[in-house]
C-alpha cells in the first residue's frame, strides 16, 4: 500500500483509460470502494488532471531507479567480462549464480568426544 503524497511513476495502462504512461504524479487519495479496481487517485501535474490509477499501473519512482541501476550495473560487469576475457565472471552474471559464502567451507570439524558433550548437555536441558 503506497502513502499519501508518495511520488510514483505511472507504467502501464491496463484498462485503456489514456494514463500517461511513463509521467510521475503523486498519490493524493486511495479509492476505498470495494465494488472497485482502482486502488489510487494519482494527480498528475504535467496533465494538471487527477486520475484513478490500478495498484499495478503505478510504481514508487525509487524502485524504479534502483532497477535501472541494477541493469547498468550488470551491462557494465557484462562488458568489463567481455574486454577482460573473463568467462568465469561473464558465466556467473548470465546464469546469475550466487557466490558461494565462505563461512560454509570454513566450519570446523569437530571431534567425537566434543560431539558427545554436545549431546549430553542438550539431554540434560
Amino acid at each position: 500500500m503506497l502513502r499519501l503524497g508518495q511520488k510514483v511513476i505511472i507504467v502501464g495502462d491496463s484498462f485503456e483509460q489514456n494514463l500517461p504512461v511513463g509521467e510521475y504524479g503523486y498519490i493524493i487519495a486511495y479509492d476505498r470502494n470495494a465494488d472497485n479496481v482502482f486502488d489510487y487517485v494519482v494527480r498528475v501535474p504535467k496533465t494538471n488532471k487527477h486520475h484513478f490509477v490500478p495498484g499495478a499501473d503505478v510504481e514508487l519512482e525509487e524502485t524504479l531507479l534502483r532497477q535501472e541501476a541494477d541493469r547498468i550495473e550488470r551491462e557494465a560487469l557484462i562488458d568489463f567480462a567481455l574486454a577482460t576475457k573473463n568467462s568465469a565472471l561473464f558465466r556467473r552474471i548470465m546464469n546469475g549464480e550466487v557466490e558461494e559464502a565462505p563461512a560454509e567451507a570454513s566450519k570446523e570439524v569437530q571431534s567425537n568426544q566434543d560431539f558427545i558433550r554436545q549431546i549430553h548437555l542438550k539431554a540434560w536441558i
